[in-house]
């Protein structure tokens, strides 16, 4: 409900903004109010302050006695009843020919007096966080899931074993085992570290994936331990929370040689996926790098790559200036990445409407 000072600071808003030469109609708009309910806050026959919360209402037909609510918070205190959920104390008392109330009254009641809690000896539900990342240069947040690849007959899988990372998006390390553990986890990190330690310097490091048993392994955990490696999970049964794993195994899955029809041994799935490897970190020219590849934004070569772009297009301005109506192609790079950024603008949006 908006108050009487408000609705009084609106008009003169809108006023000023009509005489500025706006349109009253938008100024309403940007105010997130019809023109209608401008209209009825002028009329000196409108009360200026909100009428809603002065207003008698009559009582709900449908609403229970006090008698009724007395009775409600009585069944549910006795002794055979104040573990149960209301779901099944209705059905109890049906059973010996007694109605009260329906289920959702049962909860509404408790709610009302502060009897609806967690009630048992396992832990009470609690919501785990998003867990979100900012990356600024390569090496500082990895992302790694596990995928199948179809075997030589139904039934068979070769199990392929990937780590991307944040900034570049480039493939850092993978492998194909026969099986999930934590035991290849581990080794194929080992790998990863060992191979981007002698190309860029790596940073205090965060290795995101999802809640599978090998993402939990003791052996995959004690290694992160002994690398300085700082895991982080994704929410349970929250299946987006690592969206570019997710994309590039569709990447790798959709390309127009993957053998959807098996691979015949584990050679050959090594062979297809290090073809693929290669060409996606050094031919691949993807959109969400403004169409570099991960290795030119992994080794540093996106900003003379983008500039040089630039200078392109200014320079075909310049030769034609009349086939261009705007500026010239955007090419650059924003310096952060984020893991669920949407998620992070909405938090921040909630954040500043409660302060």
């Amino acid at each position: 409900m908006i108050s009487a000072s408000d609705r009084e600071k609106a008009i003169m808003l809108i006023k000023e903004a009509t005489q500025a030469g706006a349109r009253e109609t938008k100024a309403c708009n940007e105010l997130g109010i019809s023109r209608r309910t401008l209209q009825r806050w002028r009329s000196e026959a409108t009360p200026l302050e909100d009428q809603r919360p002065l207003a008698k209402r009559p009582i709900p037909r449908n609403k229970l006695t006090q008698g009724e609510t007395e009775e409600i918070v009585s069944i549910v205190n006795q002794p055979e009843f104040r573990s149960l959920p209301p779901s099944q104390i209705v059905p109890i008392l049906a059973d010996r020919g007694v109605y009260i109330a329906s289920e959702s009254s049962f909860y509404r009641v408790l709610r009302h007096h502060n009897l609806q809690h967690h009630r048992g000896r396992s832990k009470a539900p609690m919501s785990k966080p998003i867990s979100s990342h900012c990356a600024t240069s390569p090496n500082q947040v990895w992302m790694w899931d596990i995928t199948w690849l179809p075997g030589p007959a139904r039934g068979i899988y070769f199990y392929l074993y990937l780590i991307l990372d944040l900034f570049s998006r480039k493939i850092v390390a993978w492998d194909i085992w026969l099986e999930e553990s934590a035991e290849n986890a581990s080794q194929l990190v080992r790998r990863a570290v060992l191979s981007e330690q002698r190309s860029v310097p790596l940073k205090p490091l965060i290795l995101h994936s999802d809640n599978g048993s090998p993402m939990k392994g003791a052996s995959l955990l004690e290694t992160l331990y002994q690398l300085g490696i700082t895991p982080s999970r994704s929410r349970p049964r929250v299946s987006n929370d690592n969206p570019y794993a997710e994309s590039i195994f569709k990447t790798c899955k959709y390309r127009p040689n993957y053998p959807s029809a098996g691979f015949a041994d584990l050679t050959q799935a090594r062979t297809w996926v290090l073809d693929f490897v290669r060409w996606y970190n050094h031919e691949h020219r993807h959109s969400g790098l403004n169409f570099l590849t991960p290795h030119q934004r992994h080794t540093g070569m996106d900003q003379s790559i983008l500039e040089k772009r630039r200078k392109l297009y200014e320079e075909a301005r310049a030769i034609h200036p009349e086939r261009w109506s705007r500026d010239v192609r955007n090419w650059s790079l924003e310096h952060e990445v984020w893991l669920n950024p949407e998620r992070i603008k909405t938090e921040n949006i909630e954040e500043k409407k409660s302060s």
